[in-house]
């Protein structure tokens, strides 16, 4: 039988769409879940790394630390992010060891919507005051323990709305986690976790669904990631650190918080950075972390999961600044880099 030219055309069409459904079959998948505080730089890294590795798809879905945790231990996913750091309890009920790997240092933020208050004008916190209000000790906005924060400011007798996160999440963790270090009552009463039970107020799905709210809502108060509070335009207070100071969330004071942190280093990234001490240091800063079994099923996800955290690590660290995270200390890298050398392949 002969074939006319246009059957070979088809024929050398077929051919190629062949070539590429296999060449997409054998293409790698690493599926995530968890934070996001740590979306808008870890979609940032897997659309310009898709493109270093293109044979590597990275679908990350954040849907709150909390849940990226809970898949993870179940097996369901390659490698969750979280803000919180896993408990005793949860690595002993893991499917292996679990590593910790910081990605990026990143802050939480206490913003408000209050017309009032015309920028450059800023409002000014203290932790503790911070823990009464979302205590629900302090109910208003001209509350004498606001005023004498704020003496230049004035502040409208106004009730405040406060918001929280509705699902499990790093970003709480972060926040409550600050709390208990300078409020002994929150300490008590609250304490610290990805979830907890809340004293009052209303609540929102993920970063984005409490900067939503908080923008609607005049006279309330929320705790968020830095890049929503920036990328929204919302105001957010300046904090009282550990040595007295007022500081703002930049790449410097987030910074200073880890290195601080690194002067202690004991080999375990399961460690807390909110309320460091030292001058300059902002008191509600965090790593938020990548989670990876030590002990891979998978040679090639393992393999390909290996150089993506590497790229991370390095050249990933230079999209920080732009997404308002802070790049992680060489210090940090140094060791998280001696830590890759534990993830094992079939």
């Amino acid at each position: 039988m002969s074939l006319t030219k246009s059957g070979y055309v088809l024929l050398a069409l077929l051919g190629i769409s062949g070539l590429l459904s296999r060449l997409a079959l054998a293409a790698v998948e690493l599926n995530a879940s968890g934070s996001t505080f740590i979306y808008p730089i870890e979609s940032k890294w897997a659309n310009i790394y898709e493109k270093v590795d293109p044979g590597l798809r990275i679908n990350y879905q954040p849907n709150g630390s909390g849940a990226g945790i809970g898949q993870l231990l179940q097996g369901m996913t390659d490698f969750a992010g979280s803000d919180a750091p896993l408990s005793d309890k949860q690595l002993a009920g893991a499917r292996g060891e679990v590593l910790h790997f910081p990605a990026a240092l990143g802050a939480d933020v206490v913003a408000y919507n209050l017309p009032e208050i015309v920028p450059p004008a800023r409002l000014r916190l203290t932790g503790s005051v911070v823990a009464d209000i979302f205590l629900g000790k302090i109910t208003k906005w001209n509350d004498q323990a606001i005023v004498e924060l704020n003496p230049k400011l004035k502040l409208p007798n106004k009730e405040i709305l406060t918001i929280h996160r509705s699902d499990g999440s790093g970003t709480t963790y972060i926040f409550v986690d600050y709390l208990s270090k300078v409020s002994p009552e929150w300490e008590r009463a609250i304490g610290r976790g990805t979830t907890v039970k809340w004293p009052l107020g209303s609540d929102a799905p993920g970063n984005q669904g409490v900067t939503d709210m908080l923008s609607h809502s005049r006279g309330a108060i929320a705790y968020m990631e830095l890049t929503f509070a920036n990328q929204a335009k919302l105001p957010f207070a300046q904090i009282q650190n550990a040595a007295g100071e007022w500081i703002d969330p930049n790449l410097r004071s987030i910074t200073l918080a880890a290195d601080q942190n690194m002067n202690k280093f004991n080999g375990d990234f399961r460690t807390s950075i909110t309320n460091a001490s030292g001058a300059g240091i902002y008191p509600i800063s965090s790593y938020t972390y990548f989670l990876v079994y030590s002990k891979q099923t998978d040679r090639a996800k393992g393999e390909a999961l290996k150089k993506f955290l590497q790229w991370v690590l390095r050249d990933g660290q230079t999209y920080a600044r732009q997404l308002d995270y802070a790049p992680l200390p060489g210090s940090v890298v140094k060791n998280e880099e001696a830590q890759l050398q534990r993830i094992v392949t079939p």
